[in-house]
């Protein structure tokens, strides 16, 4: 039976290679097959709730099987030995398959996301944009030996009542999947929403009194404290440069900041410029050396300088700036923040997937005054005034970090978050509105197409 079956998810290696390498039996023993390999049947039973076909964990052949057992109904072609040994592999599969799928996922989302955009390639490696950095918890050889101790140890009924998803999400969309045909987009919609509720984080907003949720479908955001929740248009990474989806804390906001320019948008973008002196100084671009703080004329900028390693490209602060009046920023391993832009346009169109990762707010003032704690009233008043101001005195030859911490009678560069502020860059194609009615939003990155193509080893 194990050299036969050719199934290849995690849970199908996990029960051959427990057998290959000579396990004990584990439903089986002098007196046949006892009440856990009925609690296995009570749940898989169930999957067709979950969006599953039965048929994927055996349920009919293992039901078929016990009652043989029950009543001692053997012959030539179903033998005892045959049995007895079919059912104890089945049901080891059917556990390992759906107890892998409820406590960690059906599909592993740092692999399957992680592995779609490629970054660089050659003939020897492959590099991929990051898209999924959200530490959810992985099935590895730990769990794999406590489902063997739960079976062994007669805790198989408690184990999988204890592993299934109970956020209030998961519970809504489950009751959501009974309103559709199987098949159909709406319910194949529910099915990839409920996947991502079984993937279990370290963090989530409802542990919070106030946090930020960015929700990348329906181009919103939403900022709460308590009852109340600022909410506002959002525009985000295009399909080519996706915004990577994220769990981190906002620690501080910058006034009026001067953008670096990443290297992916120097390649594609600005290289070609190179000898234009005006293209540079009409972006108020400019190159800085690293070690000495010397700024370059735009006369004098070459293509090394742009690549190398010794030299910053970056656009002054100020009016005009792509980063607009104020930056949030917060640790990630992306280069990717919340921010202003100069290119309001964006919020008055439908789609807005439209930059190089980055995620760009319609309200930036007022998010900068949720994040204070102590809203104070002279602070609030120059932050106004610096993302107001028309001209910036800033120097570029002095490093960025330590131009943050200046300030002026007029003007604040830089403001602390403290308490720093949750933040959870999220992917959900339904989700509740503020009255808790789910809505829909599109799959602007495909993520539900490439998560259901998985989901249908299950179905």
């Amino acid at each position: 039976m194990v050299e036969a079956d050719k199934d290849s998810m995690t849970a199908d290696y996990r029960a051959r290679s427990y057998y290959l390498r000579d396990g004990a039996f584990l439903w089986f023993d002098r007196s046949g097959f006892d009440h856990r390999a009925q609690f296995v049947l009570d749940y898989i039973n169930k999957v067709d709730e979950l969006g599953f076909s039965k048929r994927q964990f055996r349920c009919a052949q293992i039901k078929a099987d016990l009652e043989r057992f029950r009543s001692l109904d053997f012959d030539d072609v179903n033998t005892i030995n045959k049995v007895a040994a079919r059912l104890e592999y089945n049901l080891t599969k059917a556990f390992f398959r759906y107890a892998i799928g409820q406590r960690f996922g059906f599909v592993n989302p740092k692999y399957l996301l992680n592995r779609l955009d490629v970054l660089e390639s050659d003939s020897v490696n492959t590099t991929y944009r990051g898209l999924f950095d959200i530490p959810v918890e992985r099935f590895g050889k730990r769990a794999y030996q406590m489902m063997i101790d739960k079976i062994r140890h007669d805790s198989v009924d408690h184990y999988l009542a204890e592993i299934q998803p109970r956020g209030p999400l998961y519970m809504q969309l489950k009751e959501e999947l009974s309103r559709f045909s199987a098949g159909s987009p709406a319910y194949n919609r529910v099915l990839c929403n409920m996947e991502r509720c079984r993937w279990r984080q370290p963090d989530y907003p409802s542990l919070h009194h106030k946090y930020v949720l960015v929700n990348l479908p329906s181009f919103h955001l939403q900022a709460v404290d308590g009852e109340k929740v600022l909410s506002m248009r959002i525009g985000c990474g295009s399909f080519e440069t996706k915004t990577p989806l994220l769990i981190s804390r906002i620690k501080r906001m910058d006034v009026n900041p001067q953008w670096v320019l990443p290297r992916s948008i120097i390649k594609n973008d600005v290289l070609k410029h190179v000898g234009n002196a005006a293209y540079f100084r009409s972006r108020n671009f400019f190159v800085r050396e690293r070690k000495t703080g010397k700024v370059i004329a735009p006369e004098h900028i070459t293509s090394e300088m742009l690549t190398g390693k010794d030299y910053v490209l970056a656009q002054k602060g100020g009016e005009g700036n792509s980063l607009g009046r104020i930056i949030f920023r917060f640790n990630n391993n992306f280069s990717v923040f919340l921010h202003d832009t100069s290119s309001r346009g964006v919020f008055s169109q439908q789609d807005r997937d439209v930059s190089h990762g980055c995620i760009r707010v319609e309200k930036p003032f007022d998010l900068a005054v949720f994040m204070m704690e102590e809203k104070d009233e002279a602070l609030i008043d120059k932050l106004s005034y610096s993302m107001a101001a028309r001209e910036i005195e800033r120097n570029p030859a002095l490093p960025e970090e330590v131009q943050d911490t200046l300030q002026t009678d007029k003007l604040v560069r830089s403001i602390n978050v403290s308490p720093e502020i949750p933040l959870f860059i999220t992917y959900f194609t339904l989700y509740p509105n503020e009255g808790g009615v789910l809505r829909e939003y599109p799959d602007i990155y495909g993520y539900d197409q490439v998560i259901g193509r998985h989901l249908r080893n299950y179905r």
